[in-house]
């Protein structure tokens, strides 16, 4: 199975008020670390919404502020038109990366940009945008059947900069 992995990073970061996915932990930008846990288990990698050094960047689809769904639509439709079966797509902003054993639609429960999605959606993702007015991850997942993996991960969602400094702290992490 030939597997694209895809960090969700198309947002405006205004929680946070400045770029997280540059925000540094233990002197690397976080976007890095959400590469190195997508790498193991991918066979390419592309960056969503935004360019970043280094990474493939795919432009939100079919077009930037529509929020992750953008995002997880041009990846798909990227693996698509390249010969990927699936594409495992993680957020730039929730650490850790979780493992996907699985090979159908799925999302990790509660961190749902953490997800596994088979090609065979690429359609019906993109005439899902094109159709909706609700294109939240929920709704998509409910839509699309995709089923929610309990985990016993604790994961740390750095939406603000509150949370980004505890999590430094707690992590003993320099910046």
């Amino acid at each position: 199975m030939k597997i694209l992995g895809a960090i969700i990073s198309g947002g405006q970061s205004t929680r946070f008020g400045s770029d997280k996915g540059a925000a540094v932990l233990n002197g690397r930008a976080m976007i890095d670390h959400i590469a190195d846990g997508l790498r193991p288990q991918c066979d390419a990698l592309v960056i969503c919404g935004r360019e970043w050094a280094g990474i493939e960047t795919v432009a939100d689809l079919p077009a930037p502020d529509l929020g992750p769904l953008g995002g997880l639509n041009a990846a798909l439709l990227h693996a698509q038109q390249n010969g990927f079966n699936a594409v495992i797509s993680a957020g730039c902003d929730v650490l850790p990366v979780p493992e996907f054993a699985t090979q159908r639609a799925s999302v990790i429960e509660g961190h749902y940009l953490f997800g596994f999605w088979p090609v065979s959606l690429a359609v019906l993702l993109d005439h899902h945008i094109a159709i909706q007015s609700n294109l939240s991850m929920r709704h998509w997942i409910a839509t699309c059947g995709a089923v929610e993996i309990p985990s016993d991960t604790h994961f740390h969602n750095l939406n603000t900069q509150a949370d980004f400094l505890l999590y430094r702290a707690n992590q003993g992490l320099a910046a």
